[in-house]
């Protein structure tokens, strides 16, 4: 990454990082981009890569390059299964060897450091401050927690940035969420990006480079400020980031593949320059008022059908498309207008995702189960983010609290996040750490309702719905 430098004109972060990684301007008004960092995974790796060799090219920078299994392996302790999604197997197998003849780092399930991709990238110091990252998944714009630029991308794309160590994009417009206040010590940034996206929209920020802002956000940790722009693209956005701070810099130090020595020195220079300058102008600005906020929770198939925990299901309203788009989402969710959020029973409770599954969130979630037994007739499980996440836990004791609570207590992956065959919540009620609620997301028929780690084992507890105030 070049350095930022200095301009005469303000500059928002965005235009910072865009500018730092512009090699060329096509005819098209497209700009060409370095990228940094490339992650593939089991799911659209094979397919890059295997593209890539029939197509006669190599790696530009095999060192920049990263492979993980994460999407569809088994996590059940001691991965029994290899993989729970019918016919993975072959997926995984292509994978491992698509990445070890292409000579790039691969983190196999049997890695300490494997986990989800969105997890280790910044727990490694692969993804950091300044870098542009790019990987086939749309959560890629979790790592703009760290004030990086990073999105998600094709596995045409792909093929292009791991042969070239450039993209060719179209320059998107700019956006500023500032949030007003500080929120209740419960309200957490799963909270903040849920009510954001209820307010304005599952295209509120479409298309868009968002930066989140304000005092809400300053008082993030930094596990928070990732969660935050994971939940980016929920809001239609092309990507989402946060200036970095201190906490940032702290937390990237002495990471596996984070600078050392003189190139710490350099590095921390450049990163400090990385935030919006004063007076420098966004294309689109919006807001959100924190004070007063309750924990949120998403009652329909959209993170835009989402309320206070405290709040009742919502007539449909707006104009007719979003009327009958809500009347869908009742219907689906077996829910009627009038119905109390905090009254609704849960079959099932997930922890996981890359989300909120860091340690952070299951120290939040361990702390309203520690003592307490998960509701008769509730399946609660908890997969934590990596394998290091994991350790870490287990290290704390954390584990022997959910296993204690009645939560089976897994290894990392995606799990379900999302049904890819064998195991699901199909036909349940879930309330769920996890980013999407579409229909049938968590298994055929699965209902999911979308919450913070506090708010999933508060309602696990309880067997409903239930603000994790109420335990606190």
């Amino acid at each position: 990454m070049r350095t930022p430098g200095l301009s005469a004109t303000p500059r928002t972060l965005f235009e910072k990082l865009w500018a730092a990684h512009e090699v060329a301007r096509t005819d098209d008004g497209q700009s060409l981009i370095a990228i940094d960092r490339i992650f593939l995974h089991e799911r659209t790796g094979t397919l890059a890569l295997q593209a890539l060799k029939k197509a006669g090219r190599t790696i530009r920078h095999p060192g920049r390059a990263f492979c993980v299994m994460d999407h569809i392996v088994d996590t059940k302790p001691g991965r029994p299964g290899l993989t729970r999604m019918p016919g993975g197997a072959e997926f995984i197998t292509a994978t491992r060897e698509a990445a070890r003849e292409a000579g790039i780092r691969l983190f196999d399930i049997d890695d300490p450091s494997q986990g989800i991709v969105h997890v280790i990238s910044p727990e490694l110091g692969i993804a950091l401050p300044g870098l542009t990252l790019v990987c086939p998944d749309s959560h890629t714009c979790t790592v703009g927690g760290l004030g990086a630029l990073a999105w998600g991308i094709g596995t045409t794309q792909a093929e292009h940035a791991l042969a070239t160590g450039t993209l060719r994009v179209e320059k998107p417009l700019s956006m500023r969420v500032n949030f007003v206040g500080r929120p209740d010590p419960a309200v957490t940034a799963k909270d903040l990006i849920l009510a954001v996206i209820a307010k304005h929209s599952a295209t509120g920020g479409l298309g868009c480079a968002v930066e989140f802002a304000g005092e809400a956000i300053d008082a993030l940790g930094v596990e928070g400020r990732m969660t935050l722009c994971n939940m980016a693209i929920e809001f239609g956005a092309w990507t989402g980031m946060v200036a970095p701070n201190e906490d940032v810099f702290d937390y990237v130090n002495e990471r596996e593949f984070s600078p050392r020595g003189a190139l710490w020195d350099q590095a921390l220079a450049a990163w400090r320059e990385l935030k919006t300058d004063e007076g420098a102008e966004f294309d689109r600005e919006l807001e959100l008022d924190c004070e007063g906020m309750a924990p949120q929770v998403s009652w329909g198939t959209s993170p835009e059908h989402s309320t206070g925990i405290d709040a009742q299901v919502p007539e449909p309203d707006g104009d007719a498309g979003r009327r009958e788009a809500m009347r869908r989402a009742l219907d689906y969710m077996d829910l009627a207008p009038g119905q109390k959020m905090d009254e609704l029973a849960i079959g099932a409770a997930f922890i996981g995702s890359c989300t909120n599954a860091r340690l952070s969130d299951l120290r939040a979630a361990a702390k309203l189960l520690d003592g307490r037994r998960v509701a008769e007739g509730v399946k609660a499980i908890c997969v934590p983010g990596s394998m290091a996440v994991r350790a870490a836990a287990e290290a704390e004791g954390l584990h022997r609290v959910f296993e204690n609570a009645g939560f089976e207590w897994h290894e990392s992956g995606c799990s379900m996040c999302f049904y890819a065959g064998g195991d699901g919540f199909g036909g349940m009620r879930t309330v769920s750490s996890t980013n999407r609620n579409f229909e049938n997301r968590q298994g055929p028929g699965a209902r999911t309702h979308l919450a913070s780690p506090a708010t999933v084992a508060a309602s696990a507890v309880a067997g409903r719905l239930t603000d994790p105030r109420k335990l606190r």
